[in-house]
C-alpha cells in the first residue's frame, strides 16, 4: 500500500509532483503520502482533471463526499486545498479554488462536568475554611458560591463591582460580553456567602473582591485558589476551574427541569446554540426525561 504513494507509481504528472515535494521538503511519512494519493487521484476520478478544475467542480465533489465521516471529509478536503496550495507556489496555476471545498465547523469541546459528589466534597471544605473567619477562606467560599450558585464568567466575578450588589434585592447586575448587561439572580446560599465577605471585606476599592495591589482580584489568581481548594479536597485540580462550576450550575439546573431559554439569559448566551453546548448531559437522563414527561409516555398503546 505504501508503494501506491510513491510520485513515480502516480499516473497524473501533477500529483506526482505534489507527492515528491511533500516527500523531500516535508518529510511525509510514506502512510501520509499513500493516504493523499488515494483521496486526489480519487478526486481525479470523480471530476477528471485537477488541474483544470473550477471552483463548480469543487463543489460537487463536497456533494459527491456528503455520505462520509467528518474524520475523512476533514482529510479529502485537506489534501485538495494543499494541492492547489502547490499547485499555484509551483506556478501551474494562477489561481485557488480550494475555498469551494467544504469546511466543517470545528466542533466545540465539551467542558468538564464535577459530579454532585466532588461539588460536595469541594463546598464542604471551603466551608469549613470559612468557618475558622479567616479572610480569605471567607472570600474563597463567596467566589465559589457565586460561580456555582450564579453561573458566571471568571472575568465577570473578579471583575464584580460594588455598585452591582444592590442591598435590597437578590440579583447582580452583570456587565458580560460585549458589554450586554444582564440581572442575575444570587441564591441563598450565595447570597449568605457574599454578605459574609462583605462584612470582612477591605475597606475602600469599586470591586467586590479587591486586589491588595489596587483594582481587583485577577482571572488567573482565581484559577490559582480553586485549583488549591481542588487539590486539598482530594479532587484533581486539572479537573476544576472557573468554567467548570458555570458548567455544572447551567447542566445542574438543566437536570432540575429549568428551561433552555431561561438559561440562555441567565449565562448571558447571545445564542441558543452557546447555551446547548453549555448544558450538555447524558443521554439516558435526557431519555428517562421524555419517558417521564411526555403526554404519551404513560399510553401503553402508543
Amino acid at each position: 500500500m505504501a508503494g501506491a504513494a510513491r510520485p513515480g507509481l502516480v499516473s497524473d504528472p501533477a500529483i506526482a509532483a505534489f507527492l515528491a515535494m511533500l516527500s523531500a521538503e516535508r518529510g511525509a511519512a510514506a502512510n501520509t503520502l499513500s493516504a493523499y494519493a488515494r483521496d486526489l487521484t480519487g478526486a481525479a476520478a470523480l471530476i477528471g482533471d485537477l488541474t483544470l478544475a473550477d471552483r463548480t467542480a469543487l463543489a460537487r465533489l463536497g456533494e459527491a463526499w456528503a455520505g462520509l465521516a467528518p474524520s475523512s471529509l476533514a482529510r479529502k478536503a485537506s489534501a485538495l486545498r494543499q494541492f492547489y496550495g502547490f499547485l499555484v507556489a509551483d506556478g501551474r496555476r494562477a489561481d485557488d479554488p480550494g475555498d469551494a471545498l467544504p469546511r466543517l465547523r470545528p466542533r466545540r469541546p465539551l467542558p468538564r462536568l464535577l459530579g454532585h459528589q466532588d461539588l460536595a466534597a469541594l463546598f464542604a471544605l471551603a466551608e469549613n475554611d470559612a468557618a475558622t473567619g479567616d479572610p480569605a477562606a471567607i472570600r474563597l467560599l463567596a467566589l465559589i458560591e457565586l460561580l456555582y450558585g450564579s453561573g458566571l464568567r471568571a472575568t465577570e466575578l473578579v471583575s464584580l463591582a460594588m455598585a452591582a450588589v444592590p442591598r435590597d434585592a437578590p440579583f447582580l447586575t452583570i456587565t458580560g460580553k460585549g458589554g450586554q448587561q444582564r440581572m442575575v439572580p444570587v441564591g441563598e446560599r450565595a447570597g449568605a456567602a457574599l454578605r459574609q465577605w462583605l462584612r470582612v471585606r477591605p475597606a475602600g476599592g469599586r470591586h467586590v473582591f479587591p486586589s491588595p495591589r489596587g483594582g481587583h482580584l485577577s482571572r488567573v489568581r482565581l484559577f490559582q485558589l480553586l485549583r488549591d481548594l481542588a487539590l486539598r479536597a482530594g479532587l484533581d485540580p486539572e479537573k476544576v476551574s472557573p468554567h467548570v462550576l458555570r458548567h455544572a450550575f447551567a447542566t445542574h439546573l438543566l437536570e432540575g427541569g429549568a428551561d433552555l431559554r431561561v438559561l440562555q439569559t441567565l449565562l448571558g448566551h447571545a445564542d441558543i446554540a452557546t447555551t446547548q453546548i453549555y448544558t450538555h448531559v447524558d443521554g439516558a437522563r435526557l431519555v428517562a426525561l421524555v419517558n417521564q414527561r411526555h403526554p404519551l409516555a404513560s399510553n401503553s398503546s402508543h
